[in-house]
């Protein structure tokens, strides 16, 4: 979601019981206390042989054949962090703490648009000392031997994304009147394909590692919560999705690749349009079991945010939304797409009316018992 969002999670559901203490996850989760519960970091040792791709095999996720569990957090902000002397360090604290609790996936933005500290200044025009600082951000996550889900762009203005794609393409001249046409303008499609094909084969100053063949990267994410409010029947985005994952995949076919979607059903499933939050979900130009069924998409994301979707005042109606959201979700990615699916952010504003920690505990704990 937006940036104020950082005391979300990343975590995944599969058919098997989950293999990790979940109490204890609970209880770090937001406040990535430092305390190492017994786990000493220094001592994470450096061996590669379980150090594969990450893979999918029907609805789970397997390295080297083995079950593998997402158990991870967002943290929108670490090249940008990194980009500072002042701050690096404050990302390989991170990682040393989410190590420490038993956190194994990371989700964060490899891409700024335009803006401060911007990693892509102008279309295919690059800060060098920004894209070291994301070759930082990576070598760490692997240190510590967690795995990043690198989001490409954001539907937000947050750190540029479509907006700042369409300023970038009226300043060459083109008669753009929406944001949305991020997703339909032949130009604004190649720029975005060139930011693409730039990431995935930038050669890791620090591990001389190129992305695409990096372990460490467990997915790419085609965008941060994708919207074509401009087409409520979905053909817009779905066309673009159609696009872009082949092409993710016709550069990289190691890596897993998702969309980055809320989990919003649409125009294709009129009976799953009772589990949306509101009747405008279904307007938004996205479509959870259709987006999905896209050749090149490996598994399924879902966000649940009820305090901005229902009701900004705190109440037991977003519990009871949360269980229902999460339980047709994994439902449909289960019997009917076939491929894991991951929460991939959730959590509660503190500035809610009616907030508190103990029903942010509780929100959070009925995401884990769902699960």
């Amino acid at each position: 979601m937006s940036e104020e969002r950082v005391g979300v999670s990343s975590l995944q559901s599969c058919t098997e019981e989950f293999e990790s203490t979940v109490e204890e996850t609970e209880k770090n989760q937001l406040s990535y206390s430092s305390t190492s519960h017994g786990v000493d970091v220094l001592q994470v040792k450096d061996d590669d042989d379980d150090w594969e791709m990450v893979q999918k095999q029907g609805n789970q996720f397997v390295v080297n054949g083995k079950p593998f569990y997402v158990n991870g957090f967002n943290t929108y902000w670490l090249m940008v962090f990194a980009a500072d002397e002042s701050t690096r360090g404050k990302v390989t604290e991170l990682f040393q703490q989410a190590s420490s609790v038993g956190l194994t996936v990371c989700r964060t933005w490899a891409f700024n648009d335009g803006q401060w500290r911007a990693l892509q200044k102008s279309p295919s025009v690059y800060d060098e000392e920004v894209f070291k600082a994301l070759d930082f951000v990576i070598s760490e996550a692997k240190k510590f031997k967690i795995r990043l889900i690198l989001s490409l762009t954001n539907n937000w203005d947050a750190y540029g994304g479509k907006a700042q794609y369409v300023k970038w393409g009226k300043a060459a001249g083109l008669n753009l009147t929406s944001d949305d046409e991020f997703f339909s303008h032949p130009t604004l499609r190649s720029y975005y394909k060139a930011h693409v094909k730039t990431v995935l084969n930038r050669v890791n100053t620090v591990t001389n590692i190129t992305y695409k063949n990096d372990p460490t990267i467990f997915a790419w994410e085609l965008m941060n919560e994708p919207r074509c409010t401009s087409d409520p029947s979905g053909d817009t985005l779905q066309s673009w999705i159609q696009d872009m994952a082949v092409y993710v995949k016709s550069i990289d076919a190691k890596h897993l690749v998702e969309i980055g979607l809320e989990g919003f059903y649409g125009p294709s499933a009129p009976d799953r349009a009772k589990f949306n939050p509101n009747s405008y979900a279904t307007q938004v130009g996205t479509d959870f079991l259709r987006n999905h069924q896209t050749l090149g998409v490996d598994y399924a994301s879902v966000h649940i945010y009820a305090d901005s979707w229902i009701s900004q005042t705190i109440s037991d109606t977003h519990l009871q939304f949360t269980k229902s959201w999460m339980e047709a979700h994994i439902e449909d990615a289960e019997k009917y797409l076939g491929m894991p699916v991951v929460f991939s952010e959730f959590g509660v504003s503190s500035k809610d009316t009616g907030y508190n920690t103990s029903f942010r505990d509780t929100l959070i704990s009925t995401v884990y018992k769902t699960l």
